[in-house]
C-alpha cells in the first residue's frame, strides 16, 4: 500500500483524544441537524440535567444554614442565653436530603435519556451507512483501503457515540454549574466572589496553551494510528505472501518504525492533556486559600456568617470543577466533530443512479447484447478503451482475449455498469444499460470471477446466496450440475460443512465450483465468466470446463481467458489490445488469418508441446 494511500484518510481513531476537524462548524452543524430527529427527546434530558445540576448548587447553601444554626446554637449556650435547635436542624438536613434526592432522580432521568438519544443516533448512523455502501460505485472502493472504509463504520461511529453520551451532557451541566455557582456566590458576597474569580484568566490561559500544544500531537496521534491499522490489515491479509518472499523482518521493521511515531505522538498528547487536571487543581487551591482568608476576615468583622464561609468553600470547588470539564469537552467536542465530518463525508459521496424514468422490465430480455464505439477511461485524460464495437445475440458464447491490460475486465465492468462509458454506448435487446434500473440490470448478469468470493458459512448458505429463496433441492440440483456434488458430500457434514472464515478448508478448484453451482442456481440471462480457470490445475480445469459448459447452455456468455484452448468452441471471439478489438472470429477463422490472435495460441500450444 503506498504512502499515499494510507494518508488519504485516518483508520482509526482512540477514545482518548482525536484529530482536528478540518471544519469544526460545519461538522457540528450536520451533526445538529442530524440529532434534530431526537429534538423532543433532547429537550427533555436538557431540562433534567438542567434541574439537576439547580438542585445540587442549592445544597451547600442550605447545608450552610445548618452549620450557621450550629455556630448561633453554641455560642449562645456559652453565653448562656439558649442552645443549638435541633428540630430546625432537622428540617433543614431533611430539606437537603430532598433536594440531592432529586438531584440525583434528576441525574439519573437524564443519563437514561441520553444513552438512548445516542444509541438510537449510533443505530442509525449504522444503518445509514450500511445503506449507502450499497449505493457507492465501486470506483469508490478502489480508491481507499478496507481499513479506511472499515474505521468510519467502527471507529468513528463509537468516537461519535462517546461524543455524544458524555459531551453533551457535561457540556449542559458544566455551563449551568458555571453560571449557577457564580449567582450562588454572588448571593454570599461579592468580594469573595471577585477574589475567586481571579482564577479564571489565570485557568483560561493554562487551558489554551496546553490546548494548543496537545492537538498537533493528537492529529499526528490518529494519523499513525490510521498507518498502523492500515499496515496490520494489509499484511494480515498477504500473511503468505510475506512469508513467501522471506519480508517479516522488513515489515516487522516498518510496523516497529511506525509504531514508534504512534507511540511518540501517543505520549506526548496524553502527556500534555494529563498536566491540565493537575495544574488546574493547584490554581484552584490558590484561589481557595486567597478566599480562605478574606472570609476569616469578614467573619471576624461580622460580614458573613460561618456558614457562608463553609458554603462558599464547596462552591469555589464547584466553580473550578466546570472549568476543567468544559476544557476536557472541549478536546472531545474537537475528536467529535473530526468523526462526525469523517461520518457525513462517507454519507455525503456521490451516490450511483440507482433508478432512472420508466426503466425497461428486464421479465422479457433475451440476452443480445451491442456495443457501439465504446471509449472510456479511468481517467478522461487517459483512455483505456477507445473505439470499442461488437453484437452478441441471445445464446452466443463470447470469448475476450488479449494481453494483461488489453480492456477485457474494464469492458465487463462497463457491461454491469460499475462505471459509466465515456462516449459510445451499450445495449440489451436494444436497449441503452443506462435506462434500466441499476439493480435490476445487474440482476441480468451472473458472474464467475478468478477470485473467488465465499463467505463463513456452511456450503449450503453459500451456493443459496445466487437465489435466497431456493430450496435445497434447488441447492443440490445446481451443485451437480456444476460437478460439485460428489466433492460435497465427501466432506464432513456435506452441504451443511461450515466454511472458515479464510475459506482455507477446502481448495481452490473446489471454491471455483462452488462460485459456479451458485451461479447456476442464480439462473442469470447473460454471464460473465473472468478467468475462472486461471489458478487450478489442468485435470480439475476439465471438471470445471464442464461445469461452466452446463452453466452457458442457453445464455449469453462472456469469457475472458488467458488459456486460449478453453475458448476454442466459442460462437465469436474478440481479440483486444491495447483497448480496441484487432481481431474477431471464430477460432478456426483467426487461425486461418495468421494474425495476433494466431501468435499467442501458437505461443502457448509450444508452451504446452515443450513441457
Amino acid at each position: 500500500m503506498s504512502n499515499q494511500t494510507r494518508r488519504r484518510g485516518p483508520m482509526g481513531h482512540g477514545h482518548m483524544g482525536g484529530e482536528k476537524a478540518k471544519d469544526f462548524k460545519g461538522a457540528m452543524k450536520q451533526l445538529i441537524a442530524y440529532m434534530m430527529r431526537y429534538k423532543f427527546r433532547i429537550l427533555f434530558m436538557f431540562i433534567f440535567a438542567i434541574g439537576s445540576t439547580i438542585f445540587t448548587i442549592i445544597g451547600p447553601k442550605i447545608l450552610g444554614n445548618a452549620t450557621t444554626e450550629i455556630f448561633t446554637g453554641l455560642t449562645a449556650k456559652i453565653q448562656g442565653t439558649g442552645g443549638i435547635d435541633f428540630d430546625k436542624i432537622v428540617r433543614i438536613l431533611l430539606t437537603l436530603l430532598a433536594l440531592y434526592g432529586c438531584s440525583a432522580l434528576f441525574g439519573y432521568i437524564q443519563g437514561f435519556i441520553m444513552t438512548h438519544v445516542s444509541n438510537d443516533a449510533v443505530y442509525n448512523l449504522r444503518k445509514d451507512i450500511s445503506t449507502k455502501i450499497n449505493r457507492l460505485p465501486v470506483k469508490f472502493f478502489e480508491s481507499r483501503t478496507h481499513g479506511e472504509i472499515l474505521s468510519r463504520i467502527t471507529n468513528d461511529v463509537d468516537t461519535l457515540q462517546m461524543g455524544l453520551n458524555q459531551s453533551i451532557t457535561q457540556l449542559i451541566t458544566s455551563v449551568t454549574t458555571l453560571i449557577g455557582v457564580f449567582v450562588m456566590m454572588l448571593s454570599i458576597n461579592i468580594w469573595m466572589t471577585l477574589a475567586a474569580l481571579l482564577i479564571l484568566p489565570v485557568s483560561a490561559l493554562i487551558i489554551s496553551k496546553v490546548m494548543k500544544r496537545s492537538q498537533k500531537y493528537f492529529q499526528a496521534q490518529q494519523r499513525y494510528l490510521g498507518d498502523v491499522n492500515g499496515q496490520v490489515e494489509e499484511i494480515y491479509g498477504g500473511h503468505n505472501v510475506v512469508q513467501a518472499f522471506n519480508k517479516e523482518e522488513d515489515v516487522i521493521a516498518e510496523f516497529e518504525k511506525t509504531n514508534h511515531q504512534l507511540y511518540t505522538s501517543a505520549w506526548r498528547s496524553q502527556f500534555f492533556s494529563g498536566m491540565m487536571m493537575p495544574i488546574m487543581q493547584f490554581v484552584g487551591n490558590l484561589g481557595y486559600v486567597v478566599v480562605a482568608l478574606l472570609g476569616g476576615f469578614m467573619v471576624i468583622s461580622g460580614n458573613v456568617q460561618v456558614g457562608d464561609i463553609q458554603a462558599f468553600f464547596q462552591y469555589i470547588r464547584q466553580f473550578t470543577q466546570p472549568v476543567q470539564q468544559i476544557a476536557q469537552v472541549t478536546n472531545m467536542l474537537q475528536s467529535s466533530a473530526a468523526a462526525a465530518e469523517r461520518v457525513f463525508e462517507f454519507l455525503n459521496e456521490e451516490e450511483e443512479d440507482q433508478t432512472v424514468e420508466n426503466p425497461v422490465d428486464i421479465s422479457g430480455i433475451n440476452g443480445n447484447v451491442e456495443m457501439k464505439h465504446v471509449s472510456f477511461g479511468y481517467d478522461p485524460d487517459q483512455m483505456i478503451i477507445h473505439d470499442f464495437s461488437c453484437d452478441v445475440k441471445e445464446g452466443q458464447k463470447v470469448a475476450i482475449v488479449g494481453p494483461t491490460g488489453a480492456g477485457k475486465t474494464t469492458m465487463v465492468k462497463l457491461l454491469m455498469r460499475f462505471y459509466d462509458v465515456n462516449s459510445g454506448e451499450i445495449l440489451i435487446d436494444g436497449h441503452n444499460v443506462k435506462d434500466f434500473n441499476r439493480s435490476e440490470l445487474r440482476e441480468l448478469f451472473g458472474m464467475v470471477l478468478q477470485d473467488t468470493w465465499l463467505f463463513h458459512g456452511t456450503i449450503m448458505e453459500n451456493i443459496r446466496y445466487g437465489r435466497l429463496d431456493a430450496t435445497d433441492e434447488e441447492v443440490i440440483a445446481a451443485a451437480k450440475a456444476a460437478h460439485a456434488h460428489h466433492f460435497i458430500m465427501a466432506q464432513p457434514g456435506g452441504y451443511q460443512m461450515v466454511l472458515n472464515e479464510e475459506t482455507s478448508n477446502i481448495s481452490q478448484g473446489q471454491k471455483q465450483l462452488l462460485t459456479i453451482a451458485r451461479a447456476i442456481l442464480a439462473d442469470n440471462k447473460i454471464l460473465i465468466l473472468d478467468e475462472a480457470t486461471s489458478s487450478v490445475d489442468t485435470r480439475t480445469e476439465e471438471r470445471i470446463q464442464k461445469a461452466m459448459d452446463n452453466l452457458m447452455k442457453g445464455r449469453t456468455s462472456f469469457v475472458i481467458a488467458h488459456r486460449l484452448s478453453t475458448i476454442k468452441d466459442a460462437d465469436l471471439i474478440l481479440v483486444m489490445k491495447d483497448g480496441d478489438i484487432i481481431e474477431q472470429g471464430t477460432h478456426e477463422s483467426l487461425l486461418a488469418k495468421g494474425g495476433f490472435y494466431a501468435g499467442l495460441y501458437n505461443s502457448q500450444f509450444e508452451k504446452a508441446e515443450a513441457v
